[in-house]
């Protein structure tokens, strides 16, 4: 079972990378990523990264709210997404390859697959 106090410390952490993360790219990479098209790229990647770190705040609570119903499995489709949803298209922004972008959407599905798992979670919980 996820420990509340993982899930909080992590998405705590993640957000924090969120926010740095922006911060660095608006600065370092202004020049290079809009004179290459690729600044929205960079903004979804943080936004991403900024929603789904809040995500696994809401997991930890949610596991401190609701001690007996296990959220672990929406905890690691969101981290997993986070990593490769904005992973690769922090990649993609650095470098330039292309192929990266091809597997962004497999963290699109892994954020949906957590959000249908906490609704899931929920729903078949004892009151």
């Amino acid at each position: 079972m996820l420990s509340p106090k993982t899930a909080l410390i992590l998405g705590s952490f993640l957000g924090f990378l969120s926010v740095a993360l922006g911060a660095f790219g608006a600065h370092a990479f202004k020049d290079f990523l809009s004179a290459n098209q690729r600044l929205a790229t960079y903004d979804t990647a943080v936004q991403y990264q900024m929603y789904h770190s809040l995500a696994i705040l809401a997991v930890g609570i949610l596991g401190l709210l609701m001690p007996k119903t296990d959220f672990g499995w929406a905890y690691w489709l969101f981290l997993i997404g986070i990593l490769i949803f904005s992973g690769s298209l922090y990649i993609l922004c650095a470098t330039g390859i292309r192929w990266m972008g091809a597997i962004t959407p497999i963290g699109g599905i892994c954020f949906l697959a957590g959000w249908l798992s906490i609704a899931w979670k929920i729903y078949s919980s004892p009151r």
